[in-house]
């Protein structure tokens, strides 16, 4: 059964969201609130997590998963990126934009496109993902919470306890967050491709 955090969604309360942290920490899968809609989360190199979230969602070795990431310089340490490429995803973060990019040997190769070597990063503005990223002080490795054979994501916590519950092991609500994903601008070939409209101003990248 999984554990249901309520979080303040302008004031999080430390207590609780050092609990979740404890909860990722310990092996936990979460469903938490981003700035563009709920997702699935874990630790990097939690590969019970990952395959967790392949199952949960019905993925194949295709699909990106996407390091959430504090900031910039924690970014920096997962992939590899140019001048140019720095100053487009710099300009556009925090924001709700997963950028794919070459990965370094930071990344596990269970996160990696299988023939590309490529990551999905991003950094969230959103207040509760970043006071937990700040209490981890570590990417979380996620996807998008987009159950199989349904259009949108889900977007109320107690909704996603009562249907989760048994797959997860904790739900993190602060409230709706929307059911608009990321926009996903592939940076890999040097040059901005957007392979996912979504959230976030689409005319920087086309």
């Amino acid at each position: 059964m999984a554990r249901y955090f309520d979080v303040h969604p302008e004031n999080p309360q430390p207590r609780i969201v050092s609990a979740v942290a404890d909860n990722i920490r310990s092996g936990g899968l979460v469903a938490y609130p981003t700035d563009s809609c709920y997702a699935l989360g874990c630790r990097l190199g939690n590969r019970d997590g990952i395959d967790r979230i392949r199952s949960i969602r019905h993925l194949d070795d295709r699909h990106h998963f996407t390091l959430v990431c504090q900031n910039f310089a924690q970014l920096g340490q997962f992939v590899q990126i140019d001048n140019d490429v720095f100053r487009a995803v710099k300009a556009a973060t925090p924001g709700s934009y997963t950028f794919i990019l070459p990965a370094t040997k930071e990344v596990p190769r269970q996160l990696l496109h299988p023939k590309k070597k490529t990551v999905g990063v991003r950094i969230p503005d959103h207040v509760v993902t970043q006071a937990l990223l700040a209490e981890l002080g570590e990417p979380l490795v996620s996807s998008t919470l987009l159950l199989p054979d349904e259009a949108e994501p889900l977007t109320q916590g107690w909704e996603i306890k009562e249907r989760l519950d048994h797959v997860v092991d904790a739900v993190v609500d602060s409230g709706d967050c929307g059911t608009e994903p990321t926009t996903v601008v592939d940076f890999s070939s040097g040059e901005s491709e957007i392979v996912r409209r979504g959230a976030g101003d689409l005319a920087r990248f086309e």
